[in-house]
């Protein structure tokens, strides 16, 4: 049982060592040079990848960041009329849309719609052996495959992520003011005095870390696949699965770091 252990644990750390490998390889691929690379193929890649990822992934953003805030002001207006705060109600919906729901829910839908497809485009390669073709004929996978995706990915979902956060706060105003009868100054009112810059930076700013996470697992997981479609299948559900874990650890892990940062500029401020 020791020895079954120690091999599980050695395991683990060998796919470990194995991503940071492939993530460093991704990360500093632009600045090596390849005397076979050709720049057309690669802007050709990455156009087609953005209109893939990003201008595709724009309805289900759109259905998702509209109907959650929406949701959270059906959710909430009962809590607030009680305390006689439902003017209030646009302050809870745009803050809690821009600082947390809107980036993180954005990269949910991204990690469900893109990365998934990624991994299955990536493993069919792999076992179809086309990536190793590409490598027999002098040619870097990494640079034609990989990295068009994975900046595609970081480029495109803060805008994502701004359009999630635009229809989240017309559907908090369309719910708050159209049905609830919240008065429509107030409500942006109170919005504007709670919400600000820093809140909306962040959130675009987790963004980026989350698009970056889901293209290096989905990315990865089609490379390392195993043959056959239950190969393929199988790299799909854990690059869904540790694309979540990843999002909701970064999301975490930005917040207190963030936070830190805000009450240090906030403390220095002060004694000016």
């Amino acid at each position: 049982m020791f020895n079954n252990d120690t091999n599980n644990f050695i395991e683990i750390l060998a796919k470990v060592g194995r991503f940071c490998r492939f993530t460093w390889g991704v990360l500093i691929n632009p600045l090596v040079s390849h005397k076979s690379a050709r720049p057309s193929i690669a802007r050709a890649q990455t156009l087609n990848q953005m209109y893939e990822i990003g201008i595709k992934s724009v309805p289900v953003v759109m259905v998702t960041g509209a109907f959650v805030a929406m949701t959270l002001a059906v959710q909430s207006y009962a809590q607030l009329k009680e305390m006689g705060l439902q003017d209030r109600l646009g302050s809870l919906i745009n803050i809690s849309v821009v600082k947390e729901l809107g980036p993180v829910l954005t990269a949910f839908m991204l990690a469900g719609r893109v990365g998934g497809a990624l991994t299955a485009e990536l493993g069919t390669m792999r076992v179809t052996e086309q990536i190793d073709a590409i490598q027999a004929m002098g040619a870097d996978p990494i640079r034609y495959l990989v990295w068009p995706r994975f900046l595609a990915c970081v480029l495109l979902i803060p805008f994502l992520t701004i359009y999630a956060d635009l229809m989240g706060v017309l559907g908090g105003y369309a719910i708050s003011v159209w049905h609830f009868g919240i008065n429509s100054e107030a409500y942006w009112r109170f919005s504007s005095a709670i919400v600000e810059k820093w809140d909306i930076s962040i959130g675009i700013f987790k963004s980026v870390f989350f698009g970056a996470s889901i293209a290096l697992i989905s990315c990865h997981k089609g490379f390392s696949c195993t043959h056959g479609a239950r190969g393929v299948g199988k790299a799909c559900t854990e690059a869904f699965v540790f694309s979540f874990i990843a999002i909701l650890t970064l999301n975490f892990i930005l917040a207190i770091i963030f936070k830190a940062i805000y009450m240090t500029l906030w403390n220095v401020q002060s004694y000016i």
